[in-house]
């Protein structure tokens, strides 16, 4: 037996919504790629992780139908974890590379590259309203980031996620790999309210050269920090 532990991920400021997340802490209990991907398939998170080393920060990252190199509320969840187990780490290791963690007060915050965050497509409504109206999924093939302007002076922006991608996955309540695309294109920082009620922010970093998109001083360098808050849901026994 093994455990398997829920969590919410980037929920909103009044500790609602976030989006499910199963960690597996004994990765060492699912060996191969074949019993990781039934268990995630089984399970029908958006995500679900095993933790194949603590001390490192070595993750594997699965959904119901592929493996992810990267991913935004996986890690996010993850670090958190491991903090609440009394083992924090300053870096986690998914198989796109090495991903720095830090925490602020409630919110955990991992650091991506914008090159590990492909295959979602961001697009612009006019309002938050005609994102809410979408229908779920809207029609169309692949990943479907649907996104407005709340209020862009704030830059506090309403999306919705549709994964298409044939799973159980109907809508993603909240998707970090996304908002960091989203945030590497508009070239600045972001407060992202997604699906029922859940909050992501995204801070980029920029160098001295040039301009950033948003039209001050510097260049986004592709490294986007992701915050979010976390809240555990249970604990499953896994046989």
């Amino acid at each position: 037996m093994t455990d398997l532990h829920v969590l919410r991920v980037f929920c909103g400021p009044a500790d609602n919504s976030g989006n499910p997340l199963g960690v597996v802490p004994d990765g060492a209990a699912f060996p191969g790629p074949e019993e990781r991907q039934a268990l995630a398939r089984e399970l029908g998170f958006s995500e679900t992780v095993f933790i194949d080393d603590a001390g490192r920060g070595a993750v594997d990252i699965y959904t119901p139908t592929a493996r992810l190199a990267f991913a935004g509320h996986p890690l996010v969840g993850t670090a958190w974890l491991l903090r609440h187990f009394g083992e924090p780490v300053d870096v986690l290791r998914p198989r796109a590379g090495e991903v720095p963690v830090r925490h602020d007060g409630e919110f955990t915050w991992i650091r991506g590259h914008a090159e590990w965050a492909t295959g979602r497509t961001p697009h612009q409504y006019a309002s938050a309203a005609e994102v809410d109206a979408l229908p779920a999924p809207p029609p169309g093939e692949g990943w479907l980031y649907a996104w407005a302007w709340e209020d862009e002076t704030a830059g506090r922006v309403r999306a919705r996620g549709f994964p298409r991608r044939g799973d159980d996955i109907v809508e993603d309540e909240a998707t970090g790999a996304a908002a960091l695309q989203l945030t590497h294109a508009l070239g600045r920082a972001l407060d992202i309210r997604q699906g029922r009620g859940s909050q992501i922010l995204t801070r980029p970093h920029i160098d001295e050269r040039g301009v950033s998109r948003s039209g001050g001083a510097g260049a986004c360098t592709g490294w986007i920090d992701l915050g979010g808050r976390v809240a555990p849901v249970e604990v499953r026994q896994l046989g």
